[in-house]
C-alpha cells in the first residue's frame, strides 16, 4: 500500500505537496498532546491552581473563551482568505502566534496566586486560538490536493502524521520529565522545558509546510469588494442549498464536544480519578497517540470504501463504549482499555469529519466552509469540556458522572448524522455559483 498513491490526488498535485501539507498536522499536534492533554492541563490544575475545587472549571473556561474567539472570527477570516487566495499567508501568521504563546507558557511556574492563574489562562487562550486558526486553514487545503474518492485517505494520512508528531514531542518531553524526576526536581522545573520543546518542534516542522505547500487558489478579484462579512451573509442566505453540510455542522457540534473532553481532560481524569502519576499519564497519552495514528491511517482507506457516513457512525459507537468503560473502571488496567479504544476512535473520527467537510464544501469557498466547520468544532469544544467541568463541580467533584454524561453527546451526534445524504450534499457543493 503506497503512501500518497497518485490515484488519490488531484491532477497536477505532486506527492511532495501532500507531504508538506501533512507535515503541518505533524507540527501542530505536539501542542494539543503536550499542552492541552498530557502536561500543562494537569500542571495548571494541580500546580498553578493548587488543586482548588474550581481549578478544572477554570481550565475549561480558558479553553472555552479561546474557542469563542475563534468561533466569532474564523468564518470571516476564511472568507477573506478565499477572496484573496491568502490561506497560506494567514497560516504562517497563526503558526507564529501559537509558537510564541506556547513558548511563553514556560514562564508561568514563576508566578503564584491569582496573577499566576490569570497569566496561565491568558497564554492558553492566545495559544489555543492561534492553534485553532492554523488547524482550520490547513484543512482548507485538503480538497485542493485530494480527489473526492481519495478524501478519506489523504485526510487520514494527515491525521496519522499528526499523531506521529504528537508522539515525538511527547516522547522527548517524557524523557526529560523522567530524568528530572530521577533527580528529584519538581514539576515547576520540568514543565517550562516541555513548553519550549513543544514550541520548537511546532515551529521547525511547520517550515516544511511553508516551503512545500503552494497556494493553488486564485484571488477572486470580482468578489473582493464584497468583503468577508458580506460573503458570509451570502452563504448563510444560501444555507438551504447546503442542508447536508449544515446537518454535518450540527452533528459535529455534538460528537466533537465529546472528543474535546477526551483531549482536554484525559490527563486530569487519569490522575485525579484513576490514580495515575505524571509519568504514567504521559506514557498513557503516548500509547493513545499510537492507537490514534493507526486508526486515522487505516480507517482512511476503509472510509473511502464503505462511505464517510457509515465510517463516522462506527467511530461514534466506539466513543460511547469509551465513556461507559471509563466511568465504570476502578483500576489502571481497566482504564487502559478505555484509552486504547479512545485512541482508535479519536484518529478515525477526526479524520472522517475533516474528509466529510472537504467533500461537501464548494471548491471556491474552501477556507470559508472550513471556517464554518471550525465554528462547529470550537462550539463543541466549549460545550463538551465546560459541561464536564460544570457537572464535576455540581456533583462535588464526581468526574465519573461527568464522563458518563459525555456519552449523551455522542448519541446526539449519531442521531444528527442520520439525515445527511452525502451525494446530495456533494452535488449542491459542485453547483455553487461562487
Amino acid at each position: 500500500m503506497a503512501l500518497f498513491p497518485a490515484s488519490a490526488l488531484r491532477p497536477g498535485v505532486r506527492k511532495r505537496e501532500v507531504f508538506g501539507w501533512a507535515m503541518y498536522d505533524f507540527a501542530n499536534s505536539g501542542y494539543t498532546t503536550v499542552v492541552i492533554t498530557a502536561v500543562f492541563a494537569a500542571y495548571f490544575v494541580g500546580g498553578i491552581a493548587r488543586g482548588a475545587p474550581w481549578a478544572a472549571f477554570a481550565w475549561t473556561a480558558a479553553l472555552s473563551l479561546s474557542y469563542a474567539i475563534v468561533m466569532l472570527t474564523m468564518p470571516a477570516i476564511g472568507a477573506w482568505a478565499d477572496l484573496r487566495a491568502a490561506k497560506k499567508r494567514v497560516l504562517v501568521f497563526a503558526t507564529v502566534g501559537c509558537v510564541l504563546a506556547t513558548a511563553a507558557l514556560a514562564i508561568t511556574p514563576g508566578f503564584s496566586g491569582a496573577f499566576g492563574v490569570a497569566l496561565a489562562m491568558g497564554l492558553v487562550i492566545v495559544s489555543n486560538a492561534f492553534y485553532s486558526y492554523g488547524e482550520s486553514l490547513t484543512g482548507a487545503f485538503l480538497p485542493e490536493l485530494a480527489t473526492a474518492e481519495g478524501m478519506g485517505k489523504v485526510s487520514g494520512w494527515g491525521w496519522a502524521f499528526g499523531y506521529v508528531g504528537g508522539m515525538l514531542a511527547l516522547g522527548i518531553c517524557l524523557a526529560y520529565v523522567l530524568w528530572s524526576q530521577s533527580k528529584g526536581l519538581p514539576a515547576a522545573h520540568f514543565v517550562p522545558v516541555t513548553m519550549l520543546i513543544t514550541a520548537a518542534i511546532y515551529g521547525a516542522a511547520a517550515c516544511a509546510t511553508f516551503v512545500l505547500l503552494p497556494e493553488r487558489a486564485q484571488p477572486r478579484t470580482a468578489d473582493a469588494e464584497l468583503g468577508a462579512w458580506q460573503q458570509l451573509r451570502a452563504t448563510y442566505r444560501q444555507a438551504r442549498a447546503y442542508r447536508d453540510f449544515m446537518w454535518l455542522l450540527a452533528c459535529t457540534v455534538c460528537y466533537q464536544g465529546g472528543v474535546a473532553v477526551a483531549i482536554t481532560l484525559a490527563a486530569i481524569y487519569a490522575e485525579q480519578v484513576i490514580g495515575f502519576v505524571a509519568s504514567e499519564t504521559m506514557v498513557l497519552i503516548f500509547v493513545l497517540n499510537i492507537a490514534a495514528a493507526l486508526g486515522a491511517f487505516g480507517f482512511g482507506y476503509i472510509q473511502d470504501r464503505i462511505g464517510h457516513k457509515i465510517s463516522l457512525a462506527a467511530t461514534l459507537v466506539a466513543w460511547i463504549a469509551v465513556c461507559v468503560i471509563a466511568a465504570l473502571v476502578t483500576t489502571k488496567g481497566g482504564f487502559w482499555w478505555a484509552a486504547a479504544i479512545a485512541g482508535l476512535a479519536m484518529g478515525s473520527s477526526q479524520s472522517a469529519g475533516r474528509a466529510m467537510t472537504g467533500y461537501l464544501a464548494p471548491p471556491k469557498q474552501l477556507a470559508e466552509f472550513f471556517g464554518l466547520w471550525t465554528f462547529a468544532t470550537r462550539l463543541a469544544s466549549i460545550i463538551g469540556p465546560l459541561s464536564f467541568g460544570a457537572i464535576t463541580w455540581m456533583t462535588g467533584g464526581n468526574q465519573r458522572i461527568a464522563i458518563l454524561s459525555t456519552a449523551v453527546l455522542f448519541v446526539a451526534g449519531l442521531l444528527l448524522l442520520l439525515p445527511i445524504r452525502m451525494e446530495r450534499g456533494r452535488a449542491a457543493a459542485l453547483r455553487s455559483p461562487a
